[in-house]
């Protein structure tokens, strides 16, 4: 029980409509719904308090929740109606059929059948894109088949038809905190944090010690930065350009979302051809990444150098992979935000509703 709800019996209110959100289809009807369905409880609050001539407690408070429904049904009669699935069961169906779907196969045939089949291809980056895609999609077809027969089976069994019976308000999950806005600070520190990474990568060049520290005595950077530092460049000034404008512009709520995306999606391409770059880059010994400087090849340490050089590279190499598999999963998260923003922005439509 929350100390929250018992100084403030009100909150139970609050608490009520968010859990309907959770289960309600999102649509742009959405918040108008829930707006009409809360002054609608709380005029039914007001006449109580009248009647009685008091305020109420929780325990009252509960008792007019619960004769509304629990939170899942009221928003199944708020959404449009069904027919195979039931308004009771379908907001758990189509949360089910959710979580499966995006959230259970889809990072598993991404992130461990889509390598198993790369290395069964040997590397056929098209060939493996197009069978993990088969594949995906015959086993979210099976899926979604099997869970929406399991979900009819227990619409026409009325497996929980005391739902509605069972269920407690003082058991509603505490209010969540609004979403929070990137601070003013946070995009300039960023910003600066980006004109200083900038200026570094442009010293580089001339100042190797700047990245190989000590090591820049016997070590020279190998021959994919040559390829790759314009495009890196570029990259790093897009993202000034991209921050800047977020800063100067910060009534464009979307921009940073999908410039965010856009960004992510770059840096994954040019992640991957470095991978694909470096994997065919080998010459004798294999030094994509660095390699040993002219000046100590005839040194004594020639060989001690040689190995310094291969655990760099291999580091390196592991380096860049766990960056592809963040840009992905960072990619995913980015796309789920955007959706997210997109929908709730667009939720304007006048609707009305009444549970009396």
């Amino acid at each position: 029980m929350s100390t929250s709800s018992s100084r403030n019996p009100l909150e139970l209110v609050d608490r009520y409509l968010q859990a309907v959100r959770f289960w309600m289809p999102k649509t742009r009807r959405q918040e108008d719904l829930l707006a009409e369905l809360g002054e609608d409880l709380r005029s039914q609050i007001e006449d109580k308090e009248s009647e009685l001539g008091h305020a109420l407690g929780k325990d009252e408070i509960s008792e007019i929740l619960k004769k509304c429904g629990a939170p899942m049904l009221v928003a199944s009669r708020l959404g449009p109606r069904r027919h195979l699935i039931g308004p009771g069961l379908y907001p758990i169906y189509e949360f089910v059929l959710k979580m499966v779907l995006l959230w259970i196969l889809v990072p598993v045939f991404i992130f461990i059948v889509g390598p198993a089949t790369l290395a069964s291809t040997n590397g056929d980056w098209g060939k493996t894109a197009l069978v993990t895609l088969g594949n995906l999609w015959s086993g979210a077809f099976i899926a979604a088949g099997v869970i929406t027969l399991v979900f009819a089976i227990l619409e026409r069994t009325h497996a929980i038809a005391d739902i509605n019976c069972k269920w407690d308000p003082s058991s509603l999950p505490p209010l969540q905190k609004p979403e929070r806005k990137t601070s003013f600070v946070h995009t300039i520190c960023e910003l600066a944090f980006n004109v200083f990474g900038l200026v570094w990568l442009l010293l580089v060049p001339n100042h190797p010690f700047l990245i190989l520290g000590p090591a820049a005595a016997f070590l020279k950077l190998g021959p994919i930065w040559h390829t790759f530092y314009v495009p890196i460049v570029l990259l790093a000034v897009a993202v000034i350009v991209r921050l800047a404008v977020a800063l100067a512009r910060s009534e464009w709520t979307t921009f940073p979302l999908w410039s965010q995306l856009l960004q992510t999606v770059v840096s994954l391409i040019l992640v991957h051809y470095m991978i694909q770059a470096s994997g065919h880059s080998v010459q004798g010994d294999w030094h994509p990444f660095v390699t040993i400087a002219d000046g100590v090849r005839s040194s004594e340490q020639y060989v001690r150098f040689t190995k310094i050089a291969a655990i760099v590279n291999v580091s390196l190499m592991i380096s860049l992979v766990c960056t592809w598999v963040g840009l992905c999963i960072g990619g995913a998260v980015q796309i789920w935000g955007l959706l997210k923003h997109i929908r709730n922005s667009v939720s304007q439509q006048p609707a009305s509703v009444s549970l009396r």
